[in-house]
């Protein structure tokens, strides 16, 4: 699907339904792509959303909300989603998958 690979601006959002237990398959199709700037997981199940949010190749990823950041967080992507990570002291290539994970608590 054109529109879950690209890098894309705007109020847009891709849901994609997955088999029932397929966690994986849902990882490997949202790394399949060569951007990586922010992520989101919506699920009931904490323990599900923090082990996707280990395994997603995003700068940030969002647990049962999204773009709710402080601004002087350090920011940035991976894959071609940036260079290095602003306001931050990493620089790519980093060993880590991700810079920031957000959760909303309330939710669980």
């Amino acid at each position: 699907m054109y529109i879950a690979q690209e890098e894309s601006f705007g109020p847009v959002m891709v849901i994609s339904k997955f088999k029932n237990g397929d966690v994986d398959g849902v990882l490997r199709r949202a790394n399949a792509t060569e951007y990586g700037l922010a992520s989101g997981v919506f699920t009931k199940d904490i323990s599900k959303a923090l082990y996707i949010s280990e395994k997603l190749e995003a700068g940030t990823v969002f647990i049962n909300t999204y773009n709710k950041t402080d601004v002087a967080a350090p920011f940035g992507g991976f894959k071609l989603s940036g260079f290095g990570k602003d306001l931050g002291k990493l620089l790519s290539p980093s060993p880590i998958s991700h810079l920031r994970v957000l959760i909303n608590e309330r939710t669980f």
